[in-house]
C-alpha cells in the first residue's frame, strides 16, 4: 500500500481533485448544494465568489459582449489563482479532459504506439496560433468561437446535466490521442491550455532537478505529457520553469532516484543570475 502511494500520490490527488468537483457541479446544479454552481466557464463559489474563465472572458470581449463586474472579477481571481500555482495546474488537475487524455496515452505506452511513432508529426506552437484565431473568429462573428465548440465545455456540460452528445466530444479526443498524436489535444492544439500555460510561467509552484542524484533511466520524460519541459534530466540542477508544464507529478512519481520533487521557484536565486550576468 506504501508502494502504490508513493508511485501515484499526484495521480490519486488529481483524480480525487477532478471527481470531485465535478461532483460538487452536480450537487449545486441538480440539489442545490451551495459549495459551487454552474460550470468550468462561469461559476459561482458559496452563493457569492464570482468564477470565470478568463479566456472565455477575452473571447466575450472580442465578441463585444457586455462584461458585467462580475464576470470581471471572476476572470481576475482565476487568472491570479494560475499565475501563483504555476504551469497548466489547471489542464492536469481540473479539467474532465485530463482524464480522457491520460487514459489514451496510457495505451500507447501499453501497446507500444510511442515506439512506432518516434517523431511527432506536429508542433506544440499549434495551442498559442489557436489562441489568437478563436480570439479572431470571436471578433469577427460576434460569438466566444472556442467556447462554442470546446471539446472541455461540451465534456464538463455533458458531465453535469446529462452526457448526451458529450460521448462524441470525449470518443473523438481519445482516438486521437490514441491512434494519431500522442498527448495530440492536449500538448498541440488546445488554445485553453496554452493560455493557463502563458499566465502560468510566473508560477510559484515548480519541478526541482537534481542532477547529482539522476541516473540518466528517462522514465520521467516516458510518461510527462510535455517531455520538451524536462531538457535538464541528466544535464543540469535546475527548476522546470516553463509554462508548459502542466504540475502533474507523474514525473516525480516514477523517479526512483529521487531527482525530482516539487519545490517553491527560486527567485532570489534567479535574481542572483541575472545580476551576475
Amino acid at each position: 500500500m506504501t508502494n502504490i502511494w508513493a508511485n501515484y500520490r499526484f495521480l490519486i490527488l488529481r483524480r480525487f481533485t477532478q471527481i470531485s468537483l465535478m461532483i460538487l457541479y452536480v450537487g449545486g446544479n441538480y440539489w442545490g448544494w451551495n459549495f459551487i454552481q454552474g460550470n468550468l466557464s462561469s461559476s459561482m463559489l458559496f452563493n457569492f465568489v464570482p468564477l470565470s474563465d478568463p479566456f472565455a472572458a477575452l473571447q466575450m470581449f472580442a465578441a463585444g459582449a457586455v462584461m458585467t463586474t462580475n464576470l470581471l472579477v471572476g476572470a481576475l481571481i482565476i487568472t491570479i489563482f494560475y499565475m501563483l500555482l504555476g504551469g497548466r495546474t489547471f489542464c492536469s488537475w481540473v479539467c474532465p479532459v485530463n482524464l480522457i487524455t491520460d487514459a489514451a496515452n496510457f495505451l500507447r505506452r501499453k501497446l507500444g504506439f510511442n515506439q512506432i511513432q518516434k517523431k511527432q508529426p506536429a508542433s506544440r506552437s499549434i495551442r498559442y496560433w489557436m489562441i489568437g484565431l478563436s480570439v479572431v473568429l470571436s471578433y469577427i462573428l460576434g460569438v466566444t468561437a472556442f467556447e462554442f465548440i470546446s471539446p472541455i465545455s461540451i465534456t464538463h456540460r455533458a458531465i453535469i446535466f446529462g452526457l448526451g452528445m458529450g460521448w462524441t466530444a470525449m470518443l473523438v479526443i481519445f482516438l486521437f490521442d490514441l491512434f494519431i498524436l500522442k498527448n495530440g489535444w492536449c500538448g498541440h492544439i488546445c488554445p485553453l491550455g496554452g493560455f493557463y500555460g502563458t499566465i502560468g510561467k510566473v508560477g510559484l509552484i515548480r519541478v526541482d532537478h537534481d542532477a547529482d542524484n539522476c541516473t540518466n533511466c528517462m522514465k520521467c520524460k516516458e510518461v510527462c505529457p510535455e517531455s520538451q519541459v524536462l531538457f535538464m534530466v541528466n544535464k543540469t540542477s535546475e527548476q522546470v520553469l516553463d509554462g508548459a508544464c502542466t504540475n502533474c507529478g507523474r514525473c516525480i512519481e516514477v523517479c526512483d532516484d529521487d531527482a525530482l520533487n516539487f519545490s517553491i521557484r527560486k527567485l532570489a536565486k534567479e535574481k542572483n543570475n541575472e545580476n551576475n550576468k
